[in-house]
C-alpha cells in the first residue's frame, strides 16, 4: 500500500500539469480541474493498470474518456436549456483567442470530426509521438499516422479552400511535428 502511495504521489507530481493542460484545452480552465481530479482518482483506484514505464498516454486516454462524459453532459444541458426556453450563455474565450489567426484555426479545427481534432491535438498541443498518441486514441501506430496525415489535409482544406494559396501551409507549420515518425 505504501509503494502504491509513493508511486501515485510521483505520478501526480510528474504528470499533473500535462494532464491539466490537456483537459483545459478541451473543456476550458473552469471544468478542467474536476476532470483531472477524476482522472487521477481513476489512476489511484487502478494503480496496477497504470504502466510504470510511460504512464502519460494512459492518463491521457483516461482523461479523454472522462472528457467525453463531460462533453456529452454539456450537450444534454444545452438541449434541456433550449427546451426550457432558457438562454445558454457562451463562455468567453481567453484573450489569446481574439487573435485573428487563432480564431481562424479554431474555426477550421471545429469543422473537422472529433477524431481528426484529437489526432491533431495530440501531435501539436500535447507533443506526443505516434506510439503514445496511438495508445491514447486506442489504435495502432500506423493507423494513428494515417489519421494524422488525413486530419492535416482536411485542416489545410478547411483553412484555405482555394488551391495554390500559402495560408494553409503557414497555419500548419506549428502542426508539422510529425508525432514521432
Amino acid at each position: 500500500m505504501e509503494d502504491d502511495r509513493a508511486r501515485f504521489v510521483e505520478l501526480f507530481q510528474r504528470h499533473y500539469g500535462a494532464v491539466m493542460r490537456y483537459a483545459a484545452r478541451r473543456v476550458g480552465q473552469d471544468r478542467a480541474p474536476d476532470v483531472v481530479s477524476e482522472a487521477f482518482l481513476v489512476a489511484w483506484r487502478r494503480m496496477a493498470d497504470v504502466p510504470a514505464d510511460d504512464p502519460l498516454p494512459w492518463l491521457y486516454a483516461t482523461t479523454r474518456h472522462l472528457l467525453g462524459n463531460e462533453i456529452r453532459g454539456r450537450g444534454r444541458q444545452a438541449r434541456l436549456a433550449a427546451r426550457m426556453g432558457g438562454i445558454v450563455e457562451m463562455v468567453a474565450a481567453d484573450h489569446a483567442d481574439l487573435m485573428v489567426d487563432q480564431v481562424r484555426v479554431r474555426r477550421a479545427l471545429a469543422e473537422l470530426s472529433e477524431g481528426d481534432q484529437e489526432a491533431l491535438r495530440l501531435a501539436a498541443w500535447e507533443g506526443l509521438d505516434a506510439s503514445a498518441a496511438a495508445t491514447v486514441m486506442g489504435c495502432s501506430r500506423a493507423a494513428y499516422k494515417v489519421r494524422l496525415y488525413r486530419a492535416r489535409r482536411r485542416l489545410a482544406a478547411a483553412l484555405d479552400p482555394v488551391p495554390g494559396r500559402e495560408a494553409a501551409d503557414a497555419a500548419l507549420r506549428p502542426l508539422a511535428h510529425e508525432g514521432g515518425s
